[in-house]
């Protein structure tokens, strides 16, 4: 591939990821998931349930990257999600003072209807496109993660070692 026709599908990916990003992280598309689920959740809470239903058990710093919050924040409105027993915080398998949370059979129900919201909504949005068109998009994005992960794990190696050596 050219150097400079590279360049600019780079920065058209780019773009296109903002794009992608703003949107997935706007209140927006959570007010709407809300409503489409039929559920109630304050929008705060909301990406920290999805997060604890798709990643957990989960400490609180690891909540806090995912959803891009300071984590002083997060444990804050994780003991909301606690409080109305969507979530149980614990203390972590592999370190007991970190806690975790766990999503109780509450959080679970309430994240069906959200993944269900999703789906509907999704499929609405991806009618026009054709199956081939759907699992070309799925395996890219799929290969995509793969890719940021392998790129973020390099550089979190090659932080550490950076720091060792000071």
């Amino acid at each position: 591939m050219q150097s400079t026709h590279k360049s600019a599908q780079l920065r058209e990916f780019h773009l296109a990821l903002l794009q992608i990003v703003g949107m997935m992280n706007g209140a927006e598309r959570d007010e709407i998931l809300i409503r489409e689920a039929g559920i109630r959740l304050d929008r705060a809470l909301f990406p920290l349930l999805v997060t604890v239903g798709k990643f957990g058990p989960i400490g609180v710093v690891d909540i806090a990257d995912r959803v891009g919050r300071d984590y002083t924040t997060v444990s804050r409105q994780m003991g909301r999600l606690d409080e109305l027993g969507l979530v149980e915080r614990r203390p972590g398998a592999t370190d007991r003072r970190v806690r975790e949370a766990h999503i109780t059979p509450a959080g679970e129900a309430m994240n069906r209807a959200i993944d269900a919201a999703r789906e509907r909504l999704l499929n609405e949005g991806f009618a026009a496109w054709s199956e081939g068109e759907f699992d070309d998009l799925v395996r890219l994005m799929v290969k995509l993660a793969g890719t940021m992960r392998t790129i973020g794990a390099r550089r979190e190696g090659a932080q550490r070692a950076a720091n060792r050596s000071l």
